[in-house]
């Protein structure tokens, strides 16, 4: 048996998250379904970081283990064949036996997207959330350094999955904001992350920019670990999971 590991970018608009559901159009779905065919056996895959509903990949890996001898490139190419055309293969290659995407992950790094102009950008409806209203980036900037470190976030998950974490405590790396154009991007890199957790933390951080919040109250949110003391959870479309890091990487 071998292990292979998949580099996958996809558009997840159409998508109801990356993990198999009955009845319910999936990334894990059309990926086995394809690879299936591909390798002439059944496939399951472990992804890297589990994407939701709407979100966006370009970085996203997979591992699986496959007794088909069919040469790397061929499973790209032949997957790709058989895969929509929002979602991409974009290398295939061996990896060693234990190599699991999940669990040999050191990081994960998340991209939330603003568009900042007054009208709305038709281009990029389906990867940024449109905002026109005036925001302190200085507040939020201030905030946002307030997530970096080792914190209970259990104040910005929901408890919507089927298996609940044992801990509710991650790294954060570093959270920061980058302006590029009318584009405003927070970029969030953690060893792990919560459901819907950095979508909450936008959320959040909005609320620092509308000045509803002061930067330090970032403090506070986290030391309540309550979902009702931090900002609303933003559209899932701004969101893409840009990169995952593994230790041969490093």
């Amino acid at each position: 048996m071998r292990t292979l590991r998949l580099a996958l970018e996809y558009d997840g608009t159409a998508y109801r998250g990356f993990g198999v559901q009955p009845d319910a159009p999936t990334i894990q779905g059309v990926l086995e379904a394809a690879l299936a065919a591909t390798l002439s056996h059944p496939v399951r895959v472990v992804a890297g970081g589990r994407t939701d509903s709407g979100v966006h990949a370009v970085g996203q890996v997979v591992s699986l283990r496959t007794s088909s001898r069919l040469d790397t490139d061929s499973v790209r190419r032949a997957t790709n064949a058989r895969l929509p055309a929002d979602v991409r293969v974009r290398a295939v290659a061996d990896a060693p036996a234990g190599f699991d995407a999940r669990r040999s992950a050191l990081w994960r790094h998340y991209r939330y997207t603003l568009w900042r102009d007054a009208a709305p950008n038709i281009w990029w409806q389906r990867y940024s959330h449109h905002l026109a209203e005036p925001l302190d980036l200085g507040a939020m900037r201030r905030a946002s350094r307030r997530l970096e470190g080792r914190h209970d976030f259990a104040g910005f998950a929901t408890h919507q999955a089927q298996n609940a974490p044992v801990s509710t405590v991650r790294r954060v790396i570093a959270a920061r904001w980058r302006v590029d154009g009318g584009f405003w991007h927070f970029d969030v890199v953690a060893d792990a992350f919560l459901r819907h957790m950095v979508r909450s933390m936008v959320g959040t951080l909005l609320l620092v920019g509308r000045g509803e919040l002061a930067a330090r109250d970032i403090d506070g949110v986290l030391r309540a670990r309550d979902r009702r003391r931090a900002g609303p959870t933003v559209p899932a479309a701004g969101l893409t999971l840009m990169e995952i890091a593994y230790p041969s990487e490093e």
